[in-house]
């Protein structure tokens, strides 16, 4: 858990620093409330990290602000929203691309940029027909890897602790690498190889790009080319292998193969999803079986239902699409867990919410783990209670965060 608290803290960090350094923005506040800059070089930052994290830190500002508010990101201005309604009225035309996968090609250095409207939207759709044949085609890979889980816990005596975290991870990716990439990942040893550069590569996209360490450390700076290299060379590999042939197994990378894309862009996207697949996984994982410990109730109740749809039949995907409070227990545990507390889109053109002005080229950050937490819309917010996606208005509300449904990231399915 320590590990995906400290991930948190300088990953989201990263992600509006990323953004800043690529896109500069106004000085110019237009009247929104919020605080001015504590230094003149690095603006809120002090705040930030005395807050503990940005989450913290954005809590406490809308909490005095109201749902609208501003600091600065060294000398730039930020834009931050801290509610449902005030998050669906942003005017940003900047729908079609994705936020998380333009800050990582930008921290892993990658060229390729957002495409146009029709181009982001054809990505897309192959993200989402590649998710979803994957998924159909090794559903079986998955039983298989979660049985074996299951057997290793219940060998245990009831007294032994459980490394959760640490076995979560080793799931994610053995299941997502072979999801995505295939085959070559059968073999142990590869899984191990590739998550001790995974591991390399995602700690300084967390960490040293944000605060210049990696650059003036060369040691962990050819580290972290020699991982990424490492990591490229596999992939290319790959992509080299599944180009042009049919395979029984169909992952992820041959959508990407298949489609009208070149092999930087495959590459680029293939790299973005192992990386992000394998954290998003484990961490979803992770809290779920976490919270679930904590509820008896509704550990019951969830067992009730498996066993009232699957009873002594075969576990197959049709099933699992009836498995109404399961879903009800993952959106809740994303909801509680606020496994993305931010998002972050940049204002293309001015923009207006309510009665403030949002000039163009200033970044905007979806303080998710505010609204997340909000009482307005979620009672009794810091109780663990899927109970509360029964109502269709409040899945239609996850939804529209990009939680779930049509929004949703590709890596969460």
């Amino acid at each position: 858990m320590l590990d995906f608290a400290i991930f948190a803290v300088t990953f989201l960090l990263a992600l509006v620093g990323a953004v800043l350094y690529l896109y500069p923005a106004s000085r110019q506040a237009s009247g929104i409330p919020g605080i001015t800059p504590t230094e003149e070089k690095d603006g809120n930052l002090p705040d930030i990290v005395n807050s503990g994290s940005l989450h913290e830190f954005l809590v406490n500002l809308h909490e005095q602000y109201g749902p609208v508010v501003s600091f600065w990101f060294g000398r730039r201005l930020v834009v931050s929203l801290g509610t449902v309604d005030v998050l669906k009225h942003h005017i940003n035309p900047n729908k079609t691309s994705d936020p998380f996968e333009t800050m990582l090609k930008s921290l892993l250095r990658y060229q390729s940029g957002a495409g146009n409207v029709s181009e982001n939207h054809m990505r897309k759709k192959l993200y989402e027909n590649g998710v979803t044949d994957s998924l159909q085609s090794n559903f079986p890979l998955l039983l298989k890897l979660s049985e074996e889980l299951a057997d290793k816990w219940l060998s245990y005596p009831e007294t032994q602790h459980v490394p959760l975290s640490q076995h979560m991870l080793g799931f994610a990716m053995k299941s997502v690498t072979q999801m995505v990439l295939g085959s070559t990942f059968e073999d142990e040893q590869e899984v191990i190889h590739f998550q001790k550069n995974h591991g390399t590569v995602w700690s300084e996209i967390g960490k040293g790009f944000l605060d210049g360490s990696l650059d003036k450390s060369a040691t962990r700076k050819k580290q972290y080319e020699d991982a990424l290299v490492q990591l490229e060379s596999i992939l290319k590999k790959i992509i080299k292998e599944r180009k042009g042939r049919n395979f029984s197994q169909r992952v992820f990378i041959d959508s990407l193969v298949q489609g009208n894309l070149n092999d930087q862009q495959i590459l680029e996207d293939s790299m973005i999803f192992s990386l992000a697949g394998c954290i998003i996984t484990a961490k979803l994982c992770t809290w779920a079986i976490c919270f679930l410990t904590t509820s008896e109730e509704v550990q019951n109740k969830l067992y009730k239902e498996i066993d009232q749809i699957f009873g002594k039949g075969p576990i197959t995907p049709e099933k699992i699409e009836q498995l109404r409070y399961c879903r009800q227990v993952l959106c809740e545990t994303v909801r509680s867990a606020k496994l993305t507390p931010v998002s972050a889109r940049l204002q293309d053109t001015e923009g207006k919410i309510d009665q403030f002005i949002i000039p163009r080229e200033t970044l905007v950050i979806y303080a998710l783990g505010v609204v997340l937490q909000d009482p307005n819309v979620w009672p009794s917010p810091y109780e663990f209670d899927p109970d509360r996606f029964v109502d269709d208005s409040v899945m239609k509300t996850f939804s529209s965060l990009g939680f779930s449904g049509t929004q949703a990231c590709p890596e969460l399915r």
